[in-house]
Formats: C-alpha cells, structure tokens, sequence
C-alpha cells in the first residue's frame, strides 16, 4: 500500500488532471462540489487531508470514481459496457444515449436512435447556441424553425440551436439514428 505522502501526491496530480481535462477552475470545481476553493487548493497542492466527505463531494462534481482520485500513476483507460450508459426515451420512439460517458464541459453529445416513424420536439438552448446533427443510419428529417430539411445516412445538418426544432424518422418500416453535438453557448454571452 502507498504511504499517506504518495496519496496526497495521486491526489494532488490527478485532481489537477481531471480538473484540466474539464475545464474548471478551482473556483468552479469548488464551487460544484459545494467546498471552498482554499480546499481545492490545498488538495492539488499536496497538502490537503480531506475527510471522505470532502473526496465524495469533489468526485461527483468531477464525475470521476474515488479510486481515480486516489490511484498511482497508470493509464488513463476507461471502459464502460453498454449496459451501464443511461440512455432515456423521448418524443415517440427515440432514444437517446450520451455518446460520452464523462462530463464535456460546453458540449452535449447524444446518440439518438429513431424507431419507425419516431419523432421528437428538440429542446431550445440559450441564444449562441450551435447544434449539428449526423445522420448515421436511415433517413432522418428535421424541421428548424418551420423549414424541412432531409438527412441521408453520412448527411450533416448545423444549425442555430435556440429556435424550434423537430426531428422525425419519416420510415414507417426501418429505424434510423444519428448524432447530435450541441455546443452550448455560455452563460451572459
């Protein structure tokens, strides 16, 4: 087992890493895991002794697992089984599956499955926001502010993401399905 210095020394390396890949200051992270950022800092530094509550708190704000704020070096390789990627029903007959299992700070990222003749009524996003849609099986047609716009397997749709929209496997026989990236706008801007 690794001496209490080489995990604060983990600790530290990988919160700092985490932290990066996501995006987040220390005052966000902080904020996320309801911590003061002195605490956020302490840890990252080395120096920090957190109470367990402390290492749940700023786990969940990062979506990563304890034991990966706490494990020596190694490869940063992550497998999920299908089975344990939440996916959610929507509209009528659509399915929908985050495409990354892990948090992508400004970014929504969903595999959306249409049944035959399945459709769903898009959400609206702040104003700024970009919305691109792959299609990758079947035929899918989309409405963007009242204008029809039909996609072919490997066609490509961008388009503002806070007016209407709607999406709609026209195919009463086959499913189809396809990607949907959404690129939030921030906040105030």
């Amino acid at each position: 087992m690794d001496a209490p210095d080489h995990v604060a020394a983990h600790l530290a390396r990988n919160l700092i890493s985490l932290r990066h890949a996501r995006a987040l200051t220390q005052e966000a992270l902080a904020k996320s895991a309801a911590v003061p950022r002195s605490t956020v800092a302490n840890l990252e530094s080395g120096e920090g002794n957190p109470s367990l509550a402390v290492l749940v708190k700023v786990a969940n704000a990062l979506g990563a697992p304890i034991d990966e704020l706490l494990a020596p070096p190694h490869a940063k390789v992550r497998q999920w089984h299908a089975a344990d990627i939440a996916s959610r029903s929507s509209g009528r007959g659509v399915k929908l599956r985050s495409l990354v299992p892990e948090p992508v700070p400004q970014e929504m990222l969903t595999v959306m499955e249409f049944a035959p003749k399945g459709s769903m009524r898009g959400t609206p996003h702040l104003p700024g926001t970009r919305e691109f849609f792959t299609c990758l099986g079947g035929a899918v047609t989309i409405f963007v502010a009242g204008a029809r716009h039909d996609l072919a397997t490997g066609d490509v749709l961008a388009f503002p993401g806070n007016v209407a929209h709607f999406y709609q496997n026209a195919d009463a026989q086959r499913g189809a399905h396809g990607v949907s990236v959404v690129i939030l706008a921030k906040a105030g801007v």
